[in-house]
C-alpha cells in the first residue's frame, strides 16, 4: 500500500483499515481470515492451557513483524494455516500425552499386583499426569535378603531432590 493511497478507519469497527480503493470483497475476505484466526488463537490457547505444563505453547515457526502493521490477505493467509497446523501437532501431542498417562497407569496397577514381575521397574509420577516428582519403583523388601527371598513392593519416592 503506498503511503499516497488514503486509509479509511471503520468507525463502527475500529480494528478495521481499508484503503479507498479495496474492493469489497477484499473486506469480506479479509474479515473471514481475521475471523479465522482468532478462532484458531482461541482454540490453541485453550488447547495449551487445558495441558500446561506438558504441551508447550511455543510457536518455533512463526514469523515475527517489526510492529504493528496491516497484513496482507496472502499474510493473512500464511497466518491462518500455520496456526491450523499448530492446532493440529498440538492435538497430537495431548492424543500421544493421553496414551502415555493411559499406559503407565494401567503398568502402575499391574506392578501393584504382582511387584515381582517387575523388578526394579521404575515409573515416574509425571508419566502419570500428575504433578510433582517422585517416582513409583518396585524394590526388595529389606535389601538384599528380600531380594533373596522374593520379597518385592512397589514404593514411591520422598519426591524431589
Amino acid at each position: 500500500m503506498d503511503q499516497s493511497e488514503q486509509l479509511i478507519v471503520d468507525r463502527a469497527h475500529p480494528d478495521r483499515i481499508f484503503s479507498e480503493g479495496m474492493a469489497g470483497d477484499e473486506r469480506a475476505a479479509r474479515d473471514a481470515l481475521k475471523a479465522q484466526v482468532s478462532k484458531l488463537e482461541r482454540e490453541l490457547s485453550g488447547l495449551v492451557a487445558q495441558t500446561f505444563p506438558h504441551i508447550s505453547p511455543l510457536d518455533a515457526g512463526g514469523e515475527t513483524f517489526g510492529g504493528p502493521r496491516l497484513l496482507t490477505l496472502g499474510e493473512l493467509e500464511r497466518l491462518r494455516d500455520r496456526l491450523a497446523r499448530r492446532v493440529g501437532d498440538v492435538r497430537e501431542e495431548i492424543a500421544e500425552r493421553d496414551a502415555l498417562v493411559r499406559w503407565s497407569r494401567a503398568l502402575l496397577r499391574r506392578m501393584k499386583l504382582e511387584p515381582g514381575r517387575y523388578k526394579f521397574v521404575r515409573l515416574p509420577v509425571a508419566d502419570l499426569g500428575e504433578g510433582g516428582c517422585g517416582v513409583w519403583e518396585v524394590r526388595p523388601r529389606l535389601g538384599l535378603i528380600g531380594m533373596l527371598a522374593g520379597w518385592w513392593q512397589v514404593k514411591l519416592s520422598s519426591g524431589c531432590p
